[in-house]
This record gives structure tokens, sequence and C-alpha cells, in this order.
């Protein structure tokens, strides 16, 4: 092959090289930014029901039906919730009982495929819980945002921020807890979201500028009468509540955080949602930087916002070991250089976003210890 040949063809291989690993690094940040609302996160198998009993369901055994606590269970037209495991009843040595709470919607029959979820409730406060809420708009830079707001008597208010693959239904699993200590309760739909404003570029940008939305419900509280705010955030509702208390025009007003699975390292994040939808390992570094060019996404801002120099309000984290999407590590870091005012709150045998679903009676016994002096 003459000299001018053989370079022409190997440009052309390089070319051809760079431009499937710029399309396999786009599929991959596809898989990461993409997560749809209200669906689980993925990597995690689907359970087979095998029988039904009074107040009992038999499931397929696995890490996954054999945690401890409290979970929905979703499929397709059906949703239920699940409590503890019931060892004392006799089942098969592939299956685990656990106690049958309600059936939300559908049926359970044999065969039937499903998925754990944290969420346990669907519908809106007023039809699924009987708590009175108000359907509220709240301006924001990209259009109106919808909410619910559910009124109380004092006037320090909990934002609610829901996470990666939820929507405002995860707020309802900690409402009659609140609304039990009169907290007006507001939980946000941001960008993205079913009948919020998509986000200019169609992806999720784990709250670096989902952020913004979060900031339009403090001011919207603030003028509705709120005197402090507390924001409760998961996963990437934990990144923006960060991102609010460090960069807001309001921040004077946010009293506390509390944080469940905050996504204090989100190239990490990125690396186990492209993963998780079984993106080849050699690919997870494209998909990465692929997810950075394309959304803006930088390291340097989210350190910032979590830096523990920066930090000016009490902050409660719940997270635990078991999360594989958001690492606990930072977390722990983030305590242990604060501890006059952050507390961890550690939860073993909870996936990500779902450390009230695994122990909820201790959780909302430190979420009462931590919000009763910022009342």
């Amino acid at each position: 092959m003459r000299p001018a040949t053989a370079t022409a063809a190997a440009v052309t291989t390089v070319i051809g090289l760079g431009a499937a690993a710029l399309a396999a690094g786009r599929y991959a940040s596809d898989a990461a930014l993409k997560a749809p609302p209200g669906r689980p996160l993925p990597g995690e198998g689907q359970l087979t029901v095998h029988a039904t009993g009074p107040g009992r369901i038999t499931l397929t055994r696995s890490l996954v039906s054999l945690r401890p606590g409290t979970y929905g269970l979703t499929g397709i037209d059906v949703h239920a919730v699940v409590g503890r495991v019931l060892d004392d009843v006799p089942h098969e040595a592939d299956t685990v009982v656990r106690r049958l709470e309600s059936v939300g919607h559908g049926s359970l029959d044999i065969g039937t495929r499903v998925r754990f979820t944290p969420q346990l409730y669907s519908g809106t406060p007023s039809s699924a819980l009987g708590i009175d809420h108000e359907d509220v708009e709240i301006p924001g830079e990209l259009g109106d945002l919808p909410a619910w707001l559910v009124r109380g008597a004092r006037t320090t208010w909990i934002i609610a921020v829901h996470g990666l693959g939820a929507g405002r239904e995860q707020s309802m699993n900690l409402m009659p807890f609140l609304t039990g200590r009169k907290f007006p309760v507001l939980a946000l739909a941001y960008r993205g979201d079913p009948g919020a404003p998509g986000s200019p570029d169609g992806l999720g940008h784990l709250g670096d500028s989902e952020w913004r939305d979060l900031d339009a419900a403090v001011r919207f509280a603030v003028r509705a009468g709120a005197q402090r705010v507390i924001v409760h955030g998961w996963s990437t509702g934990a990144s923006m509540a960060l991102h609010a208390a460090a960069s807001s025009a309001l921040r004077d007003r946010i009293a506390g955080l509390v944080l469940d699975s905050p996504m204090l390292d989100w190239e990490a994040t990125l690396r186990a949602l492209a993963a998780a939808h079984r993106t080849p390992s050699p690919l997870l570094p494209l998909a990465v930087r692929a997810a950075q060019g394309r959304t803006g996404l930088h390291s340097d801002r989210l350190a910032v916002a979590a830096a523990p120099d920066g930090l000016r309000v009490p902050t409660l984290i719940f997270h635990g070991p078991d999360d594989t999407f958001a690492p606990w590590q930072p977390s722990r870091d983030l305590a242990a250089a604060r501890p006059d005012l952050v507390t961890l709150h550690t939860v073993p045998e909870a996936p990500h976003a779902a450390m009230w679903n695994a122990d909820p009676a201790r959780y909302e016994e430190a979420l009462r210890r931590f919000l009763t002096p910022l009342i």
C-alpha cells in the first residue's frame, strides 16, 4: 500500500473508531440521564408472585425480597404495599413470605411479575392518604411547576424534593408523620416531571440545573407565609437541596437540610446508572465524559455546594452502605468533617432512596429529633 493510501486508511479507521466511541458514550449517557420519573431504578430484577393469602404474599426468594422494612410492589397495572418478612409461615425454600399490607390497584395473581419500589402510594395526598391538599403552580424559570401544598399551623415549611426514578408521590411516605406535627408540606414537581416543563436538552442534570426549580419553590413558600423552610431531598433532590442552600438568594430562609441518599459524587452515580443499564464496563468512562459534554455537568459545582466549610445549616443525612447508585462514603466524610452541623443516620440493607422503607420507625424518630429544635 502506498504511503498516502495507508495514511488515509489509518485516518479513516481512527475516525470510525472515534465515531463509534462517541455513539457508544452517547448511548451510555442516555441510560444514565434519562431515568423516567415514576419508574423503579434499573438493576434490580423482577420477582414473581407465587401465592397470596389473607394478609400475606409469597414471592421469589432473593436479596431484594428479603429486605427488611416496608416497600411498594409495582408491576403492570398493579401496585401494592408489603411489610415485614413472615418467617413463621410455611413456604418453599426458593420463596419468601411477606406481610401484604394493602393493594392500591390491580390484582396480584399467581405469576404476576413485580418489582420493589420505595414508593408506597399512588395518586394524591387526598386520594391516597385522606390528607387535604391544594394543587398549586409555582412560577419557575422554564414555566409553571405543579406542586402539592398541604397546609399546617407552623411557620416552618417542609419542601419535599423527590429523586431519581420517582415523582412527588415519594414524599407521601412521610406526609402522615409531617402533617401530624403540623408542618406545612410543599411537594414539588420539577423540570422533566409529568406536568412540569421539560429540560431544554431533554436530559436530567442530577440536580445541577434542577435546583433552580427548588429555588422557585423556596420563593413561593416565603411569599405564602413561610418564615423558614427545611428542604427534605431524596437522591437528586438532596443534591438540589445542597445547591439551593449554597446559592439561593433566599438561602437565609433555609433553616435545615434533610438529605436522603445524597449523590455527592455524580461521576460515580453516572457510572452506576449506566452499568445498571448493562453498559459494558469499557464504555463507562465514555458515558461520564459524554454526559458532561452534553449537560455541562461539572464536579466542582457540586463540590462547592457540598463543601464542609460552606455548610451553614443543620443537616441530617440518611444513607447506608447498600446504596449502589450514590456511594455513602462521601456522606460519612461530610459528617466527620462537620460534626457540629451534620448528623449521619446510618441505614443498613437499604437500596438507593429507600432509607425510610428499611426502618420507618427509626427514620421518623431520627427526623423528629432533628426537626424539634428547628421549629
